[in-house]
C-alpha cells in the first residue's frame, strides 16, 4: 500500500511539473497579447529609418512596419505598426547592427542591443531607444527569442520613405 502511495504522488508531481512546462511553452501558440499604443504627431520630429517584418522561416512569421522616429528632444523610438508576429516564450526586440539577416547565426554573429520584452505579438507599440545608441550603425530590428536563441522574424532597415 505505502509503495502505491509513493508512486502517486511522485507521478502526480511529475505530472504537475510536465504540464507547466507544456502550458509555458505551448499557450503562446494560441494566446495572443494585442497591443496599441500611439505616438502622439505633437513628440515626433522625423523619421530617421524603417523597414518591412518577415517570416524567419515557416514556423516563425512576422509582419508590419517598423520605423525609427525621431522624437522633439533628440531622443529615438522604435515604432512597430500593423505588426504581428507568431507568439513565443521570452520575445525581444533587438536592433542588430548586420543588415542581412536570414538565420538565428546571423544574429549571434552580429552586436546588438536589446530594447527589452515584446510587448505584444501583435498591435502597435514603441520602444524607447538609449540615447548611447547611434541608430544609422545598426541595419536591422529582430523579434528574439531569448531563451531558446531563435529568430522570429527581422526587418530590414532603410532610409525613411
Amino acid at each position: 500500500m505505502r509503495g502505491i502511495v509513493i508512486t502517486a504522488i511522485v507521478a502526480g508531481l511529475i505530472g504537475f511539473v510536465a504540464g507547466n512546462a507544456f502550458w509555458y511553452l505551448a499557450s503562446p501558440l494560441w494566446i495572443d497579447r494585442i497591443v496599441s499604443e500611439d505616438l502622439p504627431a505633437s513628440l515626433k520630429m522625423s523619421t530617421q529609418r524603417e523597414g518591412t517584418f518577415v517570416d524567419a522561416d515557416r514556423t516563425h512569421r512576422g509582419s508590419g512596419t517598423a520605423t525609427i522616429v525621431e522624437l522633439v528632444g533628440g531622443s529615438s523610438v522604435l515604432r512597430f505598426t500593423d505588426f504581428e508576429v507568431t507568439n513565443g516564450p521570452d520575445l525581444e526586440v533587438w536592433l542588430v547592427k548586420a543588415d542581412t539577416i536570414e538565420t538565428s547565426s546571423d544574429v549571434t554573429a552580429s552586436e546588438w542591443v536589446s530594447l527589452g520584452p515584446l510587448k505584444g505579438n501583435k498591435g502597435d507599440q514603441n520602444y524607447l531607444i538609449p540615447e548611447d545608441v547611434n541608430v544609422d550603425d545598426f541595419g536591422s530590428v529582430v523579434i528574439w527569442c531569448e531563451q531558446f536563441s531563435v529568430l522570429f522574424s527581422v526587418a530590414r532597415l532603410g532610409p525613411a520613405r
